[in-house]
């Protein structure tokens, strides 16, 4: 028997009364659980087994698959449900972590990213623009991925007031050095982007949410994590597709 803390990714729904979930645990990584009578089952152990329910769960492992013992709910998110906008991104969201947490086992920072995220999403304290592009840029960091955002490639300039990211390789190119270059695959963004794709990707989870920016420049960074991560997953997203026709 294992107990773990767990976010749901996924249901599906496996003939008349059975379901699998997919959870995100911070010592196991990525796990799918039947849960068998789904339907049937009420009160804490339903909701806890829900969508975006984070809850403490015992499961059995019965040669190579988890079967679902019991759940407890920790956070249910409800509040999520009140936007469509909300859940979808949320939606997204954990489309992205399916795919890119599948090969990992050390998933603690990962999930302590997605709980704080939904948290504010829940709570509409931050803006949705910034809470994607804040999740996109850690996530990838987290799993592999960091930009490199030390200097400008050629000369090393540490603060440029203006620059070309390259979303292949994430380095930038200040713009002195990066002359008339093609521009091809790469964005032209000001200091205050960088800086905070500098405070995303190297601050304390609890500090990466608190920063602002311009509009014009929460866009062009919204942007330019959305291109970086799609990317360097070289996957598309269908709830991506969704969630930019509800907003």
């Amino acid at each position: 028997m294992t107990i773990t803390e767990g976010i749901v990714l996924k249901e599906r729904i496996v003939g008349e009364q059975d379901k699998f979930i997919d959870i995100l645990t911070k010592e196991h990584g990525l796990m799918e659980i039947s849960v068998k009578g789904a339907r049937k089952i009420n009160g804490k152990s339903g909701s806890s087994a829900q969508l975006f329910a984070y809850s403490r769960f015992c499961v059995d492992k019965r040669r190579d698959r988890f079967y679902l013992n019991s759940a407890e709910p920790i956070h249910i998110f409800y509040g999520l449900r009140q936007s469509v906008s909300r859940i979808s991104l949320a939606g997204y969201f954990a489309e992205v972590l399916r795919y890119s947490t599948a090969e990992l086992t050390d998933s603690g920072n990962v999930l302590r990213l997605f709980l704080n995220t939904l948290h504010f999403l829940e709570k509409g304290t931050r803006d949705e623009v910034q809470l994607k592009a804040i999740f996109e840029l850690r996530l990838m960091s987290e799993t592999g991925f960091m930009p490199d955002i030390v200097g400008c490639r050629n000369c090393g300039k540490y603060e440029p007031q203006s620059l070309y990211f390259s979303i292949s390789d994430g380095s930038f190119c200040c713009e002195d050095c990066f002359g008339d270059r093609d521009s091809t695959g790469c964005m032209k963004v000001g200091l205050s982007v960088l800086t905070a794709v500098r405070h995303i990707v190297l601050a304390d989870m609890e500090r990466i949410f608190n920063f602002r920016l311009s509009e014009d420049s929460m866009n062009v960074l919204a942007e330019f994590a959305e291109s970086y991560l799609t990317s360097h997953l070289e996957r598309h997203f269908p709830t991506l597709d969704f969630y930019r026709s509800v907003t």
